[in-house]
Order: structure tokens, then sequence, then C-alpha cells
């Protein structure tokens, strides 16, 4: 449950390049020629250094984000003064640009900052109510290698010895130590004889015949049976505010296409955009 949507997720990650808001003083902190590098172009510098930079101190960051800034008005200079700024590939590549930060700007103001914490523990309560009952079991187990061993461990168990001091005993797992305890599991966690004795057992019984697996032979005692707690809001938060988003993105975009006429010439083109639509517009798995 709960997965982001592919398209939110690029989004957001887009919002890093976006521009620092304004300050009343942006500090020019280096010059190459006649440019200038302000704090603010120092700053997005930062936030898009190489992720190989991401364990460095942060002055040692700067310095390298301001030694790349330093590089980009070198050659930028030098463009400029080839006139390439004219070039139409240029100025085509720039409106593109624009029109990707004013549809992250847009995102920003209508989705990002409308998006409250109590909005999102709502979502995540909406989600809750609405999974399924998943039942895990406690157990614990004894493994040996022959089902001889395993009946013997069986009687030892009906003459009342204890499960967990017999584990420590008898059992060649990795568990013993532990007495065989398992922790609790659900459904689809262990091979499928092992789950099937184990779910089938009532809690303070153990199995009454060896199960064999492909690991060997074992005497399973359940502990306990419960409904499987659902995961905290803690642990899913960011994963239940990227839906919240999503949901408010493509509620943006039904707006925005109701009032504007999208029409695509190229019928391959026309298949390919409307299946990528439906995909988006499909409620998400939970």
């Amino acid at each position: 449950m709960l997965r982001s949507h592919k398209l939110v997720l690029t989004a957001c990650a887009a919002l890093a390049i976006l521009s620092s808001a304004a300050r009343a003083e942006d500090a020019v902190v280096a010059k190459v020629g006649s440019l200038e590098i302000h704090q603010s172009e120092l700053d997005l510098a930062m936030s898009n250094l190489d992720p190989q930079f991401a364990q460095m101190p942060d002055d040692q960051k700067k310095v390298a984000a301001l030694s790349g800034a330093i590089d980009v008005k070198l050659l930028a200079g030098n463009a400029i003064g080839e006139g390439m700024k004219d070039d139409p590939a240029y100025k085509q590549r720039m409106a593109f640009i624009a029109d990707r930060e004013l549809h992250n700007a847009y995102f920003k103001k209508h989705v990002v900052d409308t998006t409250s914490d109590a909005e999102v523990k709502a979502r995540y309560d909406k989600e809750i109510a609405a999974l399924p009952k998943e039942q895990e079991v406690h157990a614990r187990h004894i493994l040996v290698k022959t089902e001889d061993e395993a009946k013997d461990v069986i009687k030892q168990l009906d003459a009342g010895k204890d499960f967990a001091a017999l584990a420590k005993e008898k059992s060649t797992d990795s568990n013993k130590d532990d007495g065989g305890d398992l922790g609790y599991f659900s459904k689809g966690r262990m091979v499928p004889e092992f789950e099937e004795a184990a779910f089938a057992l009532k809690p303070g019984t153990y199995t009454k015949t060896p199960v064999k697996t492909q690991f060997g032979y074992h005497v399973i005692k359940v502990e306990d049976l419960r409904d499987a707690p659902p995961p905290s809001f803690d642990d899913v938060q960011q994963q239940v505010r990227q839906l919240v988003m999503r949901d408010k993105y493509l509620a943006l975009l039904e707006k925005a296409k109701s009032s504007e006429k999208v029409e695509i010439l190229d019928p391959a083109l026309k298949k390919g955009y409307e299946d990528i639509n439906a995909q988006q517009n499909q409620k998400p798995q939970q």
C-alpha cells in the first residue's frame, strides 16, 4: 500500500532546481570579468552538486560549488562573446527550461506548500482503515535432520519438556539460542509446508507430527496469533505525503486540461499519450 506515483516523484525531485527566494541583499561572492556570481547562484550551485559531494563538509561543498559556478561563468562569458545567446536553438531550449521552472514553481505553490501535516494524517487514517485484516503468528521451532529425531523431540514435549529449553539443546537452526523463537510473521514469509502447519495451530500448542521442508524436519509451537499491526504513521508519513501530493497534482492537471484543448497530430504519439494518462489516473494499489 501507499506507493507513490512516479510522476509526483519526478516533480518533487525537480523542485531542487527552483530559484531561491528573492533576498533583500543578494551579495556578490565572486566576479568573472564583467559577470558576477551572487550568493543565490552559489546556493543553487550547492543544491545541484553531484551526489559524490554529499558527504563532504559544508565549507568544502561551498568551495566545490563556487569552483563549478566560476567554470560556468567563464564559458558562459565566451558564449555571450560569440553571440550564442541569439542562436535559435539556445532560445528554444531556454524557453523550454522557463516553462519547466514555471511548472515546478506552480507545483510548489499549489501542491507542496498547501499539503498540511493534518491532511497527511487524515489520509493515513483513511488508508489504514481500508486495509484488509491480516493475521500473523508468533512461533518457535526446533529443526533437526531426521524424522526420527523430530519424533523424539515431540515425545519429550509430550512428557513435559520445555520447548525453548529443548530448542537450545536439539535444534540445528541459528536461532536455537533464542529458544527457536521466530517472532511474528504473516503468510508468505515462510516456506509453504512450515507456514501451513504454523497457521493451523492454536496458541500454546505444537505440531504432533514432524513437518518436513527443504531445510529438514521441524517441530513447531505457536505462542500467539493476532491481527498484524498496520505500519506506523512515522514509518510511512513521507509515502502518504507523496500520495496526497499526487492526487493534488493530478487534480490540477485535470482542471488545466478541461480549460485548454490538447491536440496531438501524430496518431502513435496520441495513443501513447492517452495510455500514459489512463495509467496515471488509475487508483493507486493498496
